[in-house]
């Protein structure tokens, strides 16, 4: 069985443009000389505060994650802040071919979130809403939105604070995650400026929401006020996307191949 690893900023990236990944594996099992493949579930965890670490965010965010390792999940921890994400430009261009016009680490942190079963969102709160790292990371992520492409997924949020916001700040992250198609399972937010210690307690509530995020992952938790809206916001963008199936060709053909477009 492969042990966690860490690779931390200063280390060479994994893969291109996912500098600082943090790893459990999959592995195989040999009971009585059969080979039987062990499939654990992946879980993301993106950290958006810059302050590297010495980051409160982090922390929490590496309490999400290692409460999912515990709970047996493969997890990948990434600092957005040392990566290039370009100011979306509102150019429309992935919704006609699905490819972005900027040539930076966005699509490799996109590839890393489409492949995972979970994403955790962390930010610290900044004049009450997420960094502008994060922010500019979303805003890349509208082909996303229109696609629904976190559909069976599921997803949690992670917020620092020096004394207010925090739980409005996480329940942004996500909504932002609902938007993109995922089931979210819960928050933690924390206020660390009149008590430096608290971050203590919330790194305890962190690991219990990475094991909550892996049991709603394992059991395919479903929570039918969520699914409620998941399933309009679906229909939604089927029928926007239909009245502009001429120039939004990669988005029609998704929901065509997918045997939505009757």
């Amino acid at each position: 069985m492969e042990m966690p690893a860490y690779i931390c900023p200063s280390h060479p990236a994994v893969s291109p443009g996912i500098p600082c990944i943090l790893r459990h594996s999959t592995y195989l099992s040999r009971p009585a000389g059969i080979i039987t493949l062990v499939v654990i579930m992946k879980i993301i965890g993106i950290n958006a505060s810059p302050r590297g670490e010495k980051s409160q965010t982090r922390r929490l965010v590496m309490g999400v994650l290692e409460g999912a390792r515990q709970a047996g999940a493969d997890i990948t921890f990434v600092d957005i802040c040392g990566l290039e994400i370009k100011y979306c430009t509102a150019c429309g261009t992935c919704y006609a071919t699905g490819e972005c016009i900027h040539d930076d680490d966005f699509p490799a942190l996109l590839e890393k979130m489409l492949e995972a079963d979970g994403i955790v969102l962390g930010s610290p709160n900044y004049i009450n809403q997420v960094s502008g790292q994060l922010k500019t990371m979303l805003d890349r992520m509208a082909d996303v939105v229109h696609c629904q492409a976190f559909s069976g997924k599921y997803g949690c949020a992670v917020c620092t604070a020096g004394g207010s916001y925090a739980n409005e700040v996480a329940d942004y992250m996500n909504m932002a995650l609902s938007n993109y198609g995922a089931i979210t399972v819960g928050k933690v937010g924390v206020h660390v400026g009149a008590d430096p210690h608290a971050i203590v307690g919330a790194e305890k509530e962190a690991k219990a929401l990475g094991k909550k995020l892996a049991e709603a992952i394992k059991t395919k938790w479903s929570d039918p006020a969520q699914e409620a809206i998941l399933k309009e916001r679906k229909e939604y963008f089927k029928r926007m996307i239909s009245f502009n199936k001429d120039l939004w060709k990669h988005e029609y053909d998704h929901w065509n191949d997918l045997g939505e477009m009757k």
